[in-house]
């Protein structure tokens, strides 16, 4: 009887079925399943081999060796795998020593990583040292060599890692199609709401437990549209009561009418209270953004106002009232409702009232120029952004991808993204540089590594159980999301985006040249359109929805100039100072007017349809007519605007004027200040600290156009 030897000195009788266990499990890691062939043929070769030893006991490691060349012959990849696995042991302890030093940072130190987490909580420090954990094991047991030494380079960045095994990224959730009919939630059946007051607390419900099962932005697109209807119940109901109580009809009306705009008000005034002080499982308050504006009936108008006036007001203790951050606000612009003289015209200035006092809402152009104006224009489809700035690609109800005949419709709202990868465009411009290589040759090298990051991961989250996201995935949030709690989610994904990134194209280009894109950008142009040519060959070739982001580097835009240091040095408006440029935005110190900044950046809006916003500094207080004039303009220029003041707070006094660091009233820096972090807005001071980190308050200090 021939017995094998353990790392640990003890022995056991050699018994092939334990090999068939550890194949069995590297084959899973692989997402490959043996055959019954299979499965024999490596039995019949380890036990050949073992016996052709003639040895009365093996070591472990020669076990090994054994196995990796049935294995080799069997499937490589799985081969692969369970050779990356063997000294697990020794992984694991040094893995387990990095999480520790980091948990004992987050413990006591805190994390600036993600400005909508605040790591002072016991809930947040959890989470947090969870997904270090996380983010180690998806480096383990998900990425190749070449990927993990591209990342630790920097020449990419995978976002979000510590959640990328778990589950999929921001989406427009589609609410409506949950409450109808009712709806199963944490064993528990929620009947559809029947009037207004009941539906805002089930919406709340709703949105807080199925944000919590993604990362990312969750969308409610047009949160007016979904409203209606139980508004218009309350209405009636409310009349009716009023009429039994003796008074007229028209009285009833006017009476109902009244409780209706406060049931609308007090039910958004609910809503931002659950989303700035409840926060998810994850550890954070989840960036919730609801979009509205288009809704011409008297309850959409009503609700669409009364969402942005609750907003305007701001929450707190009297005279000490500010604006919350979520749910980030989005204004739906159709020219022909909110043009001057048109029917909402009345809406779009109580969106302007409300952008130059909170900087929310962004405004999103439906009938301007471009890709995200042409679908509402051809099929009357809104395709709401996904948390920040990230769009959908298009996705037929018959063809797919291309629509099957004139009749064939885009569907956007139910529909989600899988990921984002960015490259780190001056890194790989520097490295063609310095190794003699064509710049297209060294950048293919890394679309390519993204590209197959993509497709295991559309595989891998494939093989998912609807129950991981029941809301999503069995009560309708998601397109097709009517399946079973024991199916594989892998239909559903087909209709799912995967982000390539980019960042620091102003450095690219000063890279190149030493100009920036305020004063050329022509080989950043160049250098996109490029990037666009490749993946729109990816996705005939994959048969998977890629789409081109303008990445919101926050923690990003530090580490990428550390990154570059270490390998290419400090160059003089690349990589001395602490921050790279954001997406394809001008440099922040350039002293640009807002209408220079809306047409440079205006000639990259096409190139990233899968992500991107506009926005520009007003050197203003709060002065309405120019807020209104740049807004317009942006919409017919069909661009997702941002307006960006600088709204500070005295937390004493309760005075309020921008760009405030000592109150001018009662001389206190006992301030809350909020910043727009990149397409979303932040705290840069609460309580005495800031929630950014530092490279982020050093390009927040330094802007002027931005």
């Amino acid at each position: 009887m021939i017995k094998v030897i353990k790392k640990d000195g003890t022995r056991e009788e050699f018994n092939v079925q334990k090999v068939v266990v550890a194949v069995n499990k590297s084959a899973y890691r692989a997402l490959v399943t043996f055959t019954e062939e299979e499965l024999d043929f490596i039995c019949n070769f380890v036990t050949e081999k073992v016996e052709q030893m003639r040895k009365k006991e093996v070591t472990i490691s020669d076990m090994h060796n054994v196995v990796e060349g049935a294995l080799e012959q069997t499937n490589p990849l799985v081969a692969k795998s369970y050779r990356d696995y063997r000294n697990y042991k020794q992984d694991f302890v040094q893995m387990l020593d990095e999480v520790y030093k980091k948990s004992q940072s987050i413990m006591y130190i805190g994390d600036k990583e993600n400005s909508n987490t605040d790591s002072a909580l016991v809930s947040t420090k959890r989470s947090l040292i969870f997904n270090e954990l996380n983010k180690e094991l998806y480096q383990k047991f998900f990425m190749t060599t070449e990927e993990i030494q591209a990342c630790r380079d920097g020449y990419i960045y995978i976002h979000d890692m510590s959640a990328r095994r778990d589950t999929m990224n921001c989406c427009l959730f589609n609410v409506q199609e949950v409450l109808k009919g009712g709806f199963e939630m944490g064993n528990l059946w929620y009947n559809e709401p029947k009037t207004l007051d009941v539906a805002f607390d089930v919406i709340g419900d709703i949105v807080l437990s199925a944000a919590s099962q993604q990362y990312g932005g969750f969308t409610v697109p047009n949160i007016e549209l979904i409203l209606e209807p139980y508004a218009e119940k309350s209405y009636e109901a409310r009349i009716e009561r009023y009429e039994g109580l003796g008074l007229s009809r028209e009285r009833a009306e006017e009476e109902a009418l009244k409780d209706v705009k406060r049931e609308f008000e007090q039910g958004f005034q609910g809503l931002e209270y659950k989303f700035n002080s409840v926060s998810s499982s994850r550890g954070d308050y989840p960036f919730i953004t609801m979009t509205a504006g288009t809704g011409t009936g008297r309850f959409a108008k009503m609700a669409t106002i009364s969402m942005l006036d609750v907003r305007r007001r701001g929450q707190g203790k009297e005279g000490h009232k500010k604006p919350v951050l979520f749910p980030k606000l989005v204004f739906l612009y159709d020219k022909n409702l909110h043009g001057p003289g048109c029917e909402l015209e009345d809406v779009f200035e109580a969106g302007i009232r409300c952008s130059r006092q909170t900087m929310y809402p962004d405004w999103l152009s439906l009938t301007g120029e471009g890709y995200i104006a042409s679908m509402y224009k051809k099929y009357g489809k809104i395709i709401s952004p996904m948390g920040c700035r990230a769009f959908l690609s298009p996705w037929y109800k018959e063809g797919g991808m291309k629509p099957a005949d004139e009749k064939d419709e885009p569907i956007f709202v139910g529909r989600f993204n899988i990921g984002a990868v960015s490259l780190h465009l001056p890194m790989i411009y520097a490295k063609s540089k310095q190794e003699g290589k064509d710049f297209h040759e060294v950048l293919d090298y890394y679309l390519n590594l993204i590209r197959e990051l993509h497709i295991r991961t559309y595989e891998y989250l494939g093989e998912m159980k609807a129950s991981t996201n029941p809301l999503a995935y069995c009560e309708g949030g998601f397109l097709g999301g009517h399946l079973g709690i024991h199916d594989k989610i892998k239909p559903i994904l087909k209709s799912a985006t995967a982000s390539f990134g980019i960042t620091a194209l102003n450095e690219l280009q000063q890279l190149y040249n030493h100009k920036s894109l305020a004063e050329d950008g022509e080989f950043a142009l160049e250098t996109l359109r490029y990037i666009n040519e490749q993946v729109e060959k990816f996705k005939k070739e994959d048969g998977n929805l890629y789409a081109i982001y303008g990445t919101p580097a926050e923690n990003l835009c530090g580490l990428q100039v550390k990154q570059f240091r270490k390998k290419y040095g400090v160059i003089e408006n690349v990589s001395d100072r602490e921050y790279v440029s954001n997406s394809f935005h001008c440099h922040v110190t350039e002293d640009i007017t807002p209408i220079e900044k809306q047409d440079l950046e205006g000639r990259f809006w096409e190139l990233c349809n899968g992500g991107k916003i506009q926005y520009v500094k007003y050197p203003i207080n709060y002065n309405k007519e120019a807020v209104k004039t740049l807004v317009r303009r942006a919409m017919d220029k069909g661009f997702y605007e941002g307006v960006n003041l600088s709204l500070a707070y005295c937390d004493d006094c309760g005075h309020e004027e921008l760009e405030m660091d000592v109150c001018p009233v009662c001389g206190s820096k006992n301030l809350t200040k909020i910043d727009r972090m990149n397409g979303y807005l932040s705290y840069s001071r609460v309580k005495g600290d800031t929630r950014l980190n530092d490279a982020k308050m050093a390009e927040i200090a330094e802007r002027k156009s931005m």
